[in-house]
């Protein structure tokens, strides 16, 4: 079957209906953003603090290059790590929101977000 060529427009004869994002709101987005900075400030601080403090250990002086590259691996890993939990947690949160609106929208109860104990 081939596709049909005429542009989508609603019955009335305008422009189609807008469809509704499925990005999370802007709050948690922020709160996202922000979460993936600090862990990657606190993770630099960690890796910078972990060479320095073995290359002084080792009778060197500290410092050096290799805190930089420490101080670099250790904000990427850390701010990889939250970017990804970060990004799990906006989609659990859509979809729980998707999940409460087709509940609404049907007519049946909107699921409790309380874990429910399972009675034995």
């Amino acid at each position: 079957m081939a596709p049909d060529p005429r542009p989508l427009t609603n019955p009335a004869g305008g422009p189609p209906p807008a469809l509704p994002s499925a990005a999370p709101a802007t709050g948690p987005r922020i709160l996202a953003v922000l979460a993936i900075v600090v862990a990657g400030v606190c993770g630099g601080l960690i890796g910078y603090g972990i060479v320095d403090v073995s290359a002084t250990a080792d009778g060197g002086e500290g410092g050096g290059a290799g805190a930089y590259v420490g101080a670099l691996i250790g904000a990427v890993g850390a701010a990889g790590g939250v970017a990804v939990v970060a990004v799990l947690v906006l989609r659990a949160m859509t979809e729980w929101h998707t999940i409460e609106e087709r509940a609404a929208a049907a007519g049946r109860p909107v699921p409790s977000r309380r874990a429910t104990r399972r009675r034995s």
